[in-house]
This record gives C-alpha cells, structure tokens and sequence, in this order.
C-alpha cells in the first residue's frame, strides 16, 4: 500500500470514532434503558410464572382451564375518565377507557317502574364500540382496549378523546359533537399515524356489541317489537328475526344499523356505507334483565392520511314517527335515512291508511291538549263515521236475507240436495229480482279490516301511550292486570288485563245480538257455537297486548252495538219485504242483468258436464 492509501484509512478510523463518541448515550439515557429493560424482564417473568401456575392447576385438575380464567398480570393503567356531553333530551359519559360512549341516558323518559330515574339505553358493560387496528410492525390493537385522554375543546357539547402513537406528533382522534336532539356525530381523525399504522390501511373494522335491557311491564310483548334492523343503500329495510336467535351475512352496502327495542333504539348511521357485514341477534333469559344481544362486525373505509374523514352519526332516541321523519326533511331522496321504519305501522296499505289518516287525526287530537283516553275515543268515533255507509250497507244486506228467508226455504223444499245446481239457480234468479245482492254483506268488510289492522298495528307502538293512565290502567302501552298468579297458563300467562276482559264481554254481547238479528240454518249449530267461540279466543289473544288497544276494541264494539240497535230500530222487516215484492214486479219483465246470464250459463255448461259424466259411468258399467 502507498501513504495515500494508509491515510485514507487512518482518516475513516478517526470519522467513525468521533462519530461514536459524538452519539454514546448519556447517563441518565442509559440508566432509562436499563429500567426499560428491567421492567420487560419483570413482565416476562411474571407472564411465564402465571403460565406455569396456570398449567399445574390444569394438570392437577386433568382440565383445560379456560383463556377467561386464566391468572394475568395486570399492568398499571391509569385512573380511568369520563367526559359528559348533555342537552334537554339526551346524557352521554365517554370514557377514557376505549374512547367510547359508555353510557346513554334519555331525560325526557323513565323505565318501567322507575320514576326518579331517566331511562338508560346502555351502561359501561352493556356496550362496547371499537375498531381493529393494525401497526406498522403489524401488530393488532383494539381501541375499545386503548387508552384515551380527553382533549379540552372550546366548542359546546363537542368533546375529543385522543389516543397517543408511539410518537408525541401522532395521535387518534374520537371527534364526538352532540347535536340538539337525540343524535351524535363522530369522526375518526387521524394525525400523523402513517409511521404508526399499516400504509395499506384503507378501511377498519368495527365491532358493536349491546345488551338490550327490559325495559317495558310487559316483557313478551317487548321480545316481539325488539329487533336488529339495517337499512341498503338504496332504501331497502333488512331486519333479523325478533323470535329466535338469528344471524345474516350482508355482501350489499349498508346505510345503517339500528338496534332497536320497543320504544327505543340505537342507531348507527356510516357518512358513507358499511360493507362486508355480519349481523347476530340473541334472545337473552326471561329473568336476565335484558331482552337482547345484537353483535355488528363490520368495516368502514378509513383514510389514515385524514384527508378523507370517516363519519358516523349516532341516533339514540325514542321510536317516534315524526322525531325520527324529521331527519328527512328537505333532504334529497337519495341520501334520505328512512329512520321512520324503524315504527311498524303494518303492511303496505296499513301502513299508508295509519300514515294518511290514523296518525294526523291522532296528532290533531293531541295536538288540542286532551287526554290520551279521550283522544282514543275520538279517534274511534271518526273511524266509525267513516266506515257507517259501508256498515249500514251490509246490515240492510243481512236483514234482506232474513225476510227472504221463508222464500229460501221453499226453494230448498222444491230442489233437494241432489239438485244442487238447480237450486243454486232459483236462489240467485230470486235474489236478483228481490234487488239482493250477497257480495253487498261481505264488500263493506273489506273496507273495515285495514283500518281496524291500522289501528291494531298504531296504538301498541305509539310511544306518545306509554306512562300514559286511563282509570285503573296506570301505562296504556302495556297490559293492565287486575289479577296475577304464580304459574303460567298456556296462551293465558300468568295475569288477566281488566280491558281485555272487559272487551271480550262486550264482544260476547255483540255476537249475542247480531246472531238474533240473522237467520241462521238450524242444521249450521256448529258455525253458532263458533261465533260465540271467537270472543273468548280474542281473550287469550290481547291479554297481553296493550291496554291502550284493548281500550280502542271496547270503544269500538261499545259503538257498533248501538249502531246495530240504531239500524234494528229504523229497517222495517215487512216494509223492507214489501219493497223487495215490489221490485220484484218492476223487474219481472226486464232482460236478465249481465252478470245473471253468466252465472246462468255456467250452471248450465255444469250441469252438462255433470250429464256427460254420468252416461259415460254408465258404459263403463
């Protein structure tokens, strides 16, 4: 070698020694080191001493002992916090354990039983709201095991809850904002987490999970209106079944998920879609305290540069038709939340009857200040005017057909049973000159069932009923019992609701004289038996349905027996009988109507069918 080339190397040798003294650690860096060591040192040692702890006891024991009881070792974590936010109707605590919302309170409400307290949808181990996230090193973390500071915020009813990366410039933010009503919004806002998380990160999952608690008298009747529902893209309403536990896969975008109760649900409502979703819906015990356990896996797009923010909105509130159509106001179709469904109102045409006329005449009674009893009564009194023409149509109908009666029965004498079709014949030909139609008796039903299935759906989930007396009945939207036992009778259950009761003698009394106001077939006992049947079924049937529906059938029935008295007392039978002779007359040389001349030739073209068959029976013998 030449000198140059030993003095580049005598130079190299002197760069990296000073580099290396330049950047030796300096005491108090070494004595942290040393600590940070000691303490994983101590970790790992307790961790393999618990491990083998735990595998003597199982190997004493010849048991596997489970993951959940398995002796851990704690580390210290700080005193946990809570941030409030609050307006007139809604009371959230955020905890800094998870940096979720832990619990949720409605002040305008109070569960059953309970008039101290507001209502309380979830509490800290009813609930637990996280997402998954995934390191740089890929290691995966759960926020809802995170730990969170409160960040102060100068705006009201605002609060962020921040948690630290490994670096003092990176952090994830919960961005929550109360609004004025029942609904939250939160975001996701992430700073500098791309030396924190994962670089192809462009979507997180999210875990949900509440408990549902009873919180309504009538608990078999809550089973049945508690329900996970979610809403596509698009308008379409999903729902998991409210009877038994039940799961659903969902490939589709879904807009939102709502976990619903009764009266009350939670929903979840992305700014963009949830995808990939994975629904569960599980009965819990009858003396458990909860009625519900819905569980959510899903993921939402997520932007970890934060230019694109991931939002949420939060709706915890009451299950009230306008609080809930509100949020579509003067929003365009397309992006409209159709929260409104998550109210049954029925099927399709009940529900347009209930949306077009029961719930504006219900908010106009209200609307008068009146008391929800008296409410009821008008509404029942309006409904029966609407459908009177169609009830009087079909009483004059059935009275028509008890004065022909004797003329029936000679028509039977003349044709026996073997000429059936022939006596079919004369029956109809008697009924058209007579002016009786027997479609007119059945066609006013038609026009009756909806609105009485309308009101059959309003009434038990009209929130505006619950807490609400009437007499004895101290909450109209459950059952009113005069009387409980200790077992359970099938059907029945284990009480006896005073309006049901009363309802069902009044719907004997009204089966008592429609049957004396119809001719009935003496060899048709059994059709009588079964009419006074029905009453005592509807018994077992509404026991346990609101006090606030069975009120509305007593009201109805009440009214429709005086209308019966009212029509028995204005239809004459002989005047009624002389009009039907004298129609008889004007129409005896008239062309038959067009419907009469197809019935007649169809009962012809089966009487040859009938002759045609029997000759043939004949050859073959």
């Amino acid at each position: 070698m030449d000198k140059n080339t030993w003095i580049g190397f005598l130079l190299i040798a002197a760069i990296i020694v000073g580099f290396t003294m330049l950047n030796r650690p300096s005491k108090e860096e070494l004595a942290e080191r040393k600590r940070v060591q000691d303490s994983i040192a101590f970790a790992q040692t307790a961790l393999i001493e618990a491990q083998r702890l735990a595998d003597s006891v199982s190997m004493a024991s010849g048991e596997a002992v489970p993951a959940e009881q398995q002796p851990v070792v704690e580390e210290t974590r700080p005193a946990e916090q809570w941030v409030q936010l609050e307006n007139e109707h809604l009371r959230l605590t955020l905890s800094s354990y998870g940096g979720a919302i832990q619990r949720a309170e409605l002040l305008d409400y109070h569960a059953s039983g309970d008039s101290i307290n507001p209502l309380c949808l979830f509490r800290a181990n009813e609930s637990a709201f996280g997402f998954t996230l995934i390191t740089i090193n890929n290691r995966i973390l759960q926020t809802s095991k995170l730990i969170f500071t409160p960040v102060e915020s100068d705006a009201p009813n605002k609060a962020i809850m921040r948690w630290q990366g490994a670096s003092e410039d990176a952090w994830l933010d919960f961005v929550y904002e109360l609004s004025e009503d029942y609904m939250v919004h939160l975001a996701l806002v992430p700073h500098n987490m791309q030396s924190e998380l994962a670089q192809n990160i462009n979507s997180l999952e999210l875990q949900w999970r509440q408990l549902i608690p009873q919180q309504e008298q009538g608990r078999k009747f809550e089973e049945r209106y508690a329900q996970l529902q979610y809403m596509l893209v698009g308008g379409e309403m999903e729902k998991l079944s409210e009877s038994k536990d039940d799961s659903e896969k969902e490939s589709a975008r879904v807009k939102w998920i709502g976990y619903k109760d009764q009266f009350f649900s939670t929903v979840l409502i992305a700014d963009d879609a949830f995808s990939s979703s994975e629904f569960h819906s599980t009965l819990q015990g009858k003396h458990s305290g909860y009625v519900k356990e819905y569980n959510t896996h899903t993921s939402v797009p997520f932007d970890l540069t934060g230019k694109t923010q991931t939002g949420f909105r939060l709706y915890m509130g009451p299950n009230h038709y306008h609080t809930l159509k509100a949020y579509d106001d003067g929003v365009a179709k397309e992006d409209r939340l159709y929260l409104n469904k998550l109210v049954p109102l029925g099927w399709k045409i009940v529900s347009w009857i209930n949306t077009a006329l029961v719930i504006p005449m219900f908010d106009l009674f209200t609307g008068w200040g009146l008391h929800i009893g008296i409410v009821i009564l008008l509404m029942t009194i309006v409904i029966k005017l609407i459908i009177l023409p169609f009830v009087f149509v079909s009483y004059k109908s059935s009275a028509k057909m008890r004065v022909l009666r004797p003329q029936i029965e000679e028509i039977n004498a003349k044709f026996p049973a073997e000429k059936m079709q022939e006596r079919q014949q004369a029956t109809m030909q008697l009924y058209q000159q007579a002016g009786v139609s027997p479609m007119s008796g059945c066609l006013p039903m038609l026009f009756q069932f909806p609105v009485l299935m309308a009101m059959f759906w309003f009434l038990p989930t009209a929130i505006e009923l619950r807490g609400k007396s009437l007499w004895w009945a101290d909450d109209l939207s459950t059952y009113d019992a005069i009387l409980h036992w200790n077992f359970n009778i099938p059907l029945l259950g284990d009480h006896l609701s005073l309006f049901c009761l009363l309802m069902t003698i009044c719907n004997f009394g009204y089966t008592y004289i429609t049957m004396q106001s119809q001719a009935t077939d003496p060899n048709m006992k059994f059709m009588k038996y079964m009419m006074y049947a029905m009453p005592l079924m509807f018994l077992f049937i509404f026991n346990d349905y609101a006090a606030g529906l069975s009120y509305y059938y007593l009201l109805s029935l009440f009214i429709t027996i005086l209308q019966t008295m009212i029509f028995r007392w204005s239809i004459d039978d002989q005047k009624l009988l002389k009009e039907m002779e004298e129609n008889k007359k004007k129409k005896a040389g008239k062309p038959k109507s067009g419907f009469m001349e197809r019935l007649e030739k169809m009962q012809r073209e089966q009487q040859r069918l009938a002759r045609e068959q029997a000759k043939a029976a004949n050859k073959r013998r």
